[in-house]
Protein backbone atom coordinates (compact mmCIF):
# COMPACT_ATOMS: atom_id res chain seq x y z
CA UNK A 1 0.00 0.00 0.00
CA UNK A 2 1.16 3.30 -1.16
CA UNK A 3 1.12 5.82 2.05
CA UNK A 4 1.54 9.63 1.41
CA UNK A 5 3.08 11.26 4.78
CA UNK A 6 1.56 15.09 5.66
CA UNK A 7 4.64 16.61 8.12
CA UNK A 8 8.00 17.16 8.59
CA UNK A 9 8.41 17.67 12.27
CA UNK A 10 10.04 14.72 14.63
CA UNK A 11 7.48 12.55 15.03
CA UNK A 12 6.99 12.30 11.49
CA UNK A 13 10.53 12.28 11.02
CA UNK A 14 11.22 9.57 13.65
CA UNK A 15 8.38 7.61 14.25
CA UNK A 16 6.19 7.76 10.56
CA UNK A 17 8.79 8.04 8.38
CA UNK A 18 10.70 5.17 9.95
CA UNK A 19 7.94 3.07 10.47
CA UNK A 20 6.57 3.18 6.95
CA UNK A 21 9.89 3.13 5.54
CA UNK A 22 10.52 -0.53 7.25
CA UNK A 23 6.84 -2.18 6.59
CA UNK A 24 7.07 -5.11 4.14
CA UNK A 25 3.22 -3.93 3.50
CA UNK A 26 3.48 -0.27 2.99
CA UNK A 27 5.86 1.82 0.78
CA UNK A 28 6.55 5.67 1.51
CA UNK A 29 5.55 7.18 -1.40
CA UNK A 30 5.87 10.86 -0.53
CA UNK A 31 6.08 13.52 1.51
CA UNK A 32 3.72 16.81 1.84
CA UNK A 33 5.02 19.57 4.42
CA UNK A 34 4.17 23.09 5.61
CA UNK A 35 7.66 24.15 5.25
CA UNK A 36 8.89 23.03 1.26
CA UNK A 37 12.11 22.91 2.39
CA UNK A 38 11.54 20.57 5.43
CA UNK A 39 9.53 18.61 3.26
CA UNK A 40 12.33 18.07 0.68
CA UNK A 41 14.88 17.58 3.27
CA UNK A 42 12.57 14.69 4.99
CA UNK A 43 11.88 13.17 1.43
CA UNK A 44 15.29 12.92 0.38
CA UNK A 45 16.38 11.05 3.55
CA UNK A 46 14.17 8.84 2.46
CA UNK A 47 14.26 8.99 -1.29
CA UNK A 48 10.79 9.76 -2.17
CA UNK A 49 9.50 12.85 -4.02
CA UNK A 50 8.29 15.97 -2.03
CA UNK A 51 4.88 16.98 -3.43
CA UNK A 52 3.99 20.46 -3.73
CA UNK A 53 0.67 20.52 -2.69
CA UNK A 54 -1.41 18.26 -0.35
CA UNK A 55 -3.83 17.04 -3.20
CA UNK A 56 -0.97 16.24 -5.44
CA UNK A 57 0.18 13.91 -2.67
CA UNK A 58 -2.87 12.47 -2.48
CA UNK A 59 -3.07 11.99 -6.06
CA UNK A 60 -0.16 9.87 -6.14
CA UNK A 61 -0.99 7.10 -2.90
CA UNK A 62 -3.71 4.99 -1.47
CA UNK A 63 -3.53 5.80 2.13
CA UNK A 64 -2.37 8.92 3.94
CA UNK A 65 -0.30 8.97 7.09
CA UNK A 66 -0.53 12.22 8.76
CA UNK A 67 1.83 13.99 11.63
CA UNK A 68 0.55 17.38 12.09
CA UNK A 69 -1.40 19.56 14.60
CA UNK A 70 -4.75 18.09 15.26
CA UNK A 71 -6.39 21.55 13.45
CA UNK A 72 -4.35 21.14 10.54
CA UNK A 73 -4.82 17.43 10.76
CA UNK A 74 -8.66 17.82 10.07
CA UNK A 75 -8.98 19.67 7.22
CA UNK A 76 -6.26 17.68 5.30
CA UNK A 77 -8.28 14.26 6.22
CA UNK A 78 -11.70 15.69 4.98
CA UNK A 79 -9.65 16.24 2.00
CA UNK A 80 -8.17 12.86 1.86
CA UNK A 81 -10.82 11.48 2.74
CA UNK A 82 -12.94 12.95 -0.13
CA UNK A 83 -10.13 11.77 -2.67
CA UNK A 84 -10.93 8.45 -1.62
CA UNK A 85 -7.49 7.53 0.15
CA UNK A 86 -7.40 5.86 3.61
CA UNK A 87 -6.64 6.87 6.87
CA UNK A 88 -3.50 6.80 9.29
CA UNK A 89 -4.56 9.99 11.87
CA UNK A 90 -2.75 11.02 15.12
CA UNK A 91 -4.67 11.23 17.96
CA UNK A 92 -6.65 13.62 18.70
CA UNK A 93 -8.33 13.18 15.41
CA UNK A 94 -9.50 17.12 15.57
CA UNK A 95 -10.01 19.66 18.07
CA UNK A 96 -14.36 20.36 18.12
CA UNK A 97 -16.93 17.68 18.01
CA UNK A 98 -17.92 18.82 14.61
CA UNK A 99 -14.94 18.72 13.24
CA UNK A 100 -14.64 14.63 14.11
CA UNK A 101 -18.03 14.13 13.34
CA UNK A 102 -17.66 15.54 9.71
CA UNK A 103 -14.47 13.13 9.32
CA UNK A 104 -16.63 10.24 10.56
CA UNK A 105 -18.78 11.25 7.72
CA UNK A 106 -16.25 11.79 4.93
CA UNK A 107 -14.26 8.35 5.82
CA UNK A 108 -17.86 6.26 5.88
CA UNK A 109 -19.27 8.50 2.85
CA UNK A 110 -16.00 7.42 0.49
CA UNK A 111 -15.66 4.34 2.42
CA UNK A 112 -12.15 4.46 3.31
CA UNK A 113 -10.24 2.22 6.25
CA UNK A 114 -8.95 4.26 8.73
CA UNK A 115 -6.89 3.97 12.51
CA UNK A 116 -5.57 6.34 14.70
CA UNK A 117 -2.34 5.88 16.40
CA UNK A 118 -2.85 5.86 20.02
CA UNK A 119 0.39 4.71 20.83
CA UNK A 120 0.22 2.49 24.01
CA UNK A 121 -2.63 0.63 21.91
CA UNK A 122 -0.46 -1.08 19.52
CA UNK A 123 2.17 -2.58 22.02
CA UNK A 124 0.90 -6.11 21.81
CA UNK A 125 1.13 -6.37 25.87
CA UNK A 126 -0.53 -3.40 26.17
CA UNK A 127 -2.98 -4.79 24.14
CA UNK A 128 -3.58 -8.53 25.23
CA UNK A 129 -4.21 -7.06 28.94
CA UNK A 130 -7.06 -4.44 27.33
CA UNK A 131 -8.20 -7.69 25.77
CA UNK A 132 -8.21 -9.81 28.64
CA UNK A 133 -9.51 -7.07 30.88
CA UNK A 134 -12.45 -6.09 29.03
CA UNK A 135 -13.74 -9.74 29.19
CA UNK A 136 -13.68 -9.82 33.23
CA UNK A 137 -16.14 -8.59 35.16
CA UNK A 138 -16.26 -6.98 38.24
CA UNK A 139 -14.77 -4.02 37.53
CA UNK A 140 -15.77 -0.86 39.34
CA UNK A 141 -13.47 1.84 37.98
CA UNK A 142 -10.13 3.18 37.07
CA UNK A 143 -7.77 5.50 37.80
CA UNK A 144 -5.15 7.32 35.69
CA UNK A 145 -2.24 9.47 35.88
CA UNK A 146 -0.54 11.12 33.42
CA UNK A 147 2.37 13.71 34.46
CA UNK A 148 4.78 14.93 31.47
CA UNK A 149 7.11 17.50 31.33
CA UNK A 150 7.55 18.97 27.82
CA UNK A 151 9.88 21.83 28.96
CA UNK A 152 12.80 19.27 30.04
CA UNK A 153 15.67 20.70 27.76
CA UNK A 154 15.62 18.56 24.79
CA UNK A 155 12.10 17.63 24.69
CA UNK A 156 10.94 17.36 20.87
CA UNK A 157 7.36 18.51 22.04
CA UNK A 158 8.54 21.58 23.95
CA UNK A 159 8.14 24.03 20.88
CA UNK A 160 4.47 23.01 20.29
CA UNK A 161 2.43 25.52 20.09
CA UNK A 162 -1.12 23.79 19.88
CA UNK A 163 0.20 21.31 23.57
CA UNK A 164 0.66 24.51 25.18
CA UNK A 165 -2.16 25.88 24.44
CA UNK A 166 -4.71 22.84 24.79
CA UNK A 167 -2.16 21.30 27.70
CA UNK A 168 -2.26 17.87 28.84
CA UNK A 169 -5.89 16.91 28.41
CA UNK A 170 -6.02 17.21 24.59
CA UNK A 171 -2.11 15.72 24.30
CA UNK A 172 -2.07 13.15 26.70
CA UNK A 173 -5.36 12.52 27.78
CA UNK A 174 -6.30 10.40 24.39
CA UNK A 175 -3.56 7.88 25.75
CA UNK A 176 -5.64 7.19 28.56
CA UNK A 177 -8.78 7.42 27.09
CA UNK A 178 -8.04 4.87 24.28
CA UNK A 179 -7.03 2.56 27.83
CA UNK A 180 -9.78 3.02 30.15
CA UNK A 181 -12.59 3.15 27.30
CA UNK A 182 -12.09 -0.61 26.03
CA UNK A 183 -12.61 -1.64 29.90
CA UNK A 184 -15.48 0.69 31.00
CA UNK A 185 -17.55 1.23 27.96
CA UNK A 186 -18.91 4.57 27.05
CA UNK A 187 -18.78 7.59 29.10
CA UNK A 188 -21.97 8.98 29.76
CA UNK A 189 -21.04 12.21 31.99
CA UNK A 190 -17.83 14.47 32.50
CA UNK A 191 -16.91 16.95 35.24
CA UNK A 192 -12.89 18.36 35.58
CA UNK A 193 -11.56 20.89 37.49
CA UNK A 194 -7.96 22.77 36.94
CA UNK A 195 -5.14 22.51 39.27
CA UNK A 196 -1.53 23.67 39.79
CA UNK A 197 0.87 22.59 36.81
CA UNK A 198 -1.61 22.96 34.20
CA UNK A 199 -3.29 19.95 35.89
CA UNK A 200 -6.57 19.07 34.57
CA UNK A 201 -8.36 16.60 37.52
CA UNK A 202 -11.53 14.40 34.99
CA UNK A 203 -13.99 12.53 36.62
CA UNK A 204 -16.06 10.19 34.36
CA UNK A 205 -19.11 8.36 34.74
CA UNK A 206 -19.43 5.22 32.36
CA UNK A 207 -23.02 3.38 30.95
CA UNK A 208 -22.16 0.21 32.86
CA UNK A 209 -21.95 2.17 36.01
CA UNK A 210 -18.11 2.51 36.67
CA UNK A 211 -16.16 6.03 37.25
CA UNK A 212 -13.18 6.51 36.70
CA UNK A 213 -10.72 9.46 37.15
CA UNK A 214 -7.80 10.83 35.06
CA UNK A 215 -4.74 13.59 36.67
CA UNK A 216 -3.29 14.81 33.38
CA UNK A 217 -0.28 17.61 32.79
CA UNK A 218 2.44 17.84 30.75
CA UNK A 219 3.79 20.90 32.79
CA UNK A 220 4.83 18.86 35.67
CA UNK A 221 8.37 19.81 36.90
CA UNK A 222 10.59 16.91 36.03
CA UNK A 223 10.91 15.28 39.17
CA UNK A 224 6.94 14.68 39.89
CA UNK A 225 6.17 12.86 36.17
CA UNK A 226 4.95 9.74 36.37
CA UNK A 227 2.24 7.23 33.99
CA UNK A 228 -0.08 4.40 35.67
CA UNK A 229 -3.75 3.53 34.99
CA UNK A 230 -4.97 0.96 37.07
CA UNK A 231 -8.41 -0.57 37.23
CA UNK A 232 -10.26 -1.38 40.36
CA UNK A 233 -13.12 -4.26 41.50
CA UNK A 234 -14.22 -7.12 42.69
CA UNK A 235 -10.71 -8.93 42.31
CA UNK A 236 -8.77 -6.37 43.59
CA UNK A 237 -6.75 -4.19 41.40
CA UNK A 238 -5.37 -4.15 37.43
CA UNK A 239 -2.31 -1.69 36.39
CA UNK A 240 -2.47 -1.87 32.83
CA UNK A 241 1.53 -2.87 32.01
CA UNK A 242 3.81 -0.22 30.03
CA UNK A 243 3.98 -0.45 26.90
CA UNK A 244 7.00 -3.16 25.95
CA UNK A 245 7.63 -1.69 22.34
CA UNK A 246 9.40 1.19 21.30
CA UNK A 247 7.25 4.17 19.38
CA UNK A 248 8.54 2.90 16.19
CA UNK A 249 7.58 -0.90 16.59
CA UNK A 250 3.94 0.31 17.85
CA UNK A 251 3.56 2.65 14.48
CA UNK A 252 4.37 -0.25 12.26
CA UNK A 253 1.62 -1.93 13.92
CA UNK A 254 -0.53 0.87 13.47
CA UNK A 255 0.08 0.85 10.10
CA UNK A 256 -0.24 -3.11 9.62
CA UNK A 257 -3.67 -2.55 11.48
CA UNK A 258 -4.59 -0.07 8.85
CA UNK A 259 -3.57 -2.79 5.60
CA UNK A 260 -5.56 -5.27 7.36
CA UNK A 261 -8.53 -3.32 7.68
CA UNK A 262 -8.09 -2.20 3.90
CA UNK A 263 -8.10 -5.76 2.97
CA UNK A 264 -10.53 -6.89 5.22
CA UNK A 265 -12.96 -4.39 5.56
CA UNK A 266 -13.32 -4.66 8.77
CA UNK A 267 -13.10 -1.40 10.91
CA UNK A 268 -10.32 -1.46 13.34
CA UNK A 269 -11.13 -0.81 17.49
CA UNK A 270 -9.27 2.24 16.89
CA UNK A 271 -10.82 3.60 14.16
CA UNK A 272 -11.86 7.14 13.40
CA UNK A 273 -15.27 6.32 15.11
CA UNK A 274 -13.47 5.44 17.91
CA UNK A 275 -11.10 8.83 17.51
CA UNK A 276 -14.45 10.93 17.47
CA UNK A 277 -15.33 9.25 20.68
CA UNK A 278 -12.44 10.48 22.79
CA UNK A 279 -12.75 14.23 21.19
CA UNK A 280 -16.33 14.00 22.54
CA UNK A 281 -15.07 13.31 26.01
CA UNK A 282 -12.01 15.74 25.95
CA UNK A 283 -14.60 18.34 24.73
CA UNK A 284 -16.96 17.77 27.29
CA UNK A 285 -14.24 17.92 30.41
CA UNK A 286 -13.48 21.04 28.97
CA UNK A 287 -16.50 21.96 29.14
CA UNK A 288 -16.83 20.92 32.57
CA UNK A 289 -13.64 22.91 33.72
CA UNK A 290 -14.96 26.13 32.28
CA UNK A 291 -18.31 25.53 34.43
CA UNK A 292 -17.67 23.67 37.17
CA UNK A 293 -20.51 21.40 36.56
CA UNK A 294 -21.35 17.61 35.11
CA UNK A 295 -21.22 17.17 31.37
CA UNK A 296 -23.74 15.12 29.67
CA UNK A 297 -22.20 13.03 26.58
CA UNK A 298 -24.39 13.07 23.56
CA UNK A 299 -26.45 9.76 23.42
CA UNK A 300 -25.68 7.62 20.31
Amino acid sequence: MRFGLVGTGFWAAEIHAAGLAEHPDAQLAGVWGRDPAKAGALAARYGVPAYPTPEQLFEAVDAVAFSVPPDVQAPLALAAAGAGKHLLLEKPIALEVPTATALVDAAQAAGVASVVFFTHRFAPNVDAFLAGAATADGWTGARAVHFGSILTPGNPFGASPWRHERGGLWDVGPHALSQILPVLGPVDEVTAMDGPDQTVYTTMRHRSGAVSSVALSIHMPPPATQYEIVFHGTAGLAPVPHSDVDPVTAYRSAVQALVTAVATGEPHACDIRFGAEVVAILAAADAARGTGRVTPLPKP
